[in-house]
């Protein structure tokens, strides 16, 4: 696993949103972030202000949390019906998501990479961050798997390439299955007795052979192809 201090460096470039109305949670948040990963904290209530500040190229990677405090989470998902295009290259995340809500698979298909409950720890938030980061999905298997089922119930495939005779080697497949199993990098790792930075590459030509762009869609076609 890479080290706290790699994290930092990587985490040094990039820029993560804090939105929601909540000034005083949103500053303590931004602070405690901050601190802990070097990345660039701005806060902000309003999503639409943000992307009409500089082109949306400029997001590109950036990390939006946005509180979803009070059960405002369809709020949140008609908010991104508006701006999909606009986040497709970003990282969004809702915080303070009530576990009981039940839209986390509606969500997930509007580009959402996770999600932070109301008593999930700071530890827990950092972890999630990184992990966001390294480009892994911040959510449950249940919930990755209720995602894959509802999307395959509404025919919703990705654009894949057609399945082609040894497309994947052996180890591109493991990994592949491991993901469609929720799996995060660091545990393929683990299972696989290979590193982290192993799991990182193989899953880039992983993506890039059967043409999708995140693990969402990658375990959705492996559920139709492996």
């Amino acid at each position: 696993m890479p080290s706290e201090d790699k994290f930092q460096t990587i985490l040094e470039d990039r820029t993560i949103y804090i939105v929601g109305p909540r000034r005083l949670q949103n500053r303590l948040l931004s602070q405690f972030v901050s601190r802990e990963t070097g990345a660039v904290c701005i806060e902000d209530a309003n999503l639409e202000r943000i992307f009409g500040s500089k082109p949306e190229e400029e997001f590109q990677m950036s990390l939006f949390l946005w509180d979803a405090l009070g059960g405002n989470l369809e709020t949140i998902l008609n908010e991104l019906k508006q701006q999909h295009a606009s986040v497709l290259n970003c990282y969004f995340v809702p915080f303070n998501v009530d576990p009981s809500n039940g839209h986390e698979a509606q969500a997930l298909g509007y580009g959402v990479r996770g999600f932070f409950y109301e008593e999930d720890s700071p530890d827990q938030i950092l972890k999630g961050i990184r992990a966001i980061f390294s480009n892994e999905l911040w959510v449950s298997r249940e919930i990755l798997t209720k995602c894959i089922l509802e999307q395959r119930g509404r025919g919703e495939n990705p654009q894949m390439e057609p399945m082609e005779p040894n497309l994947l080697t052996t180890r591109e497949t493991e990994i592949l299955t491991q993901i469609a199993a929720g799996a995060t990098n660091e545990e393929i790792a683990d299972r696989l007795c290979i590193s982290p930075h192993t799991v990182r590459t193989h899953i880039y030509n992983i993506f890039k052979k059967i043409n999708v762009p995140n693990r969402l869609q990658a375990a959705l076609w492996a559920t139709q192809n492996l």
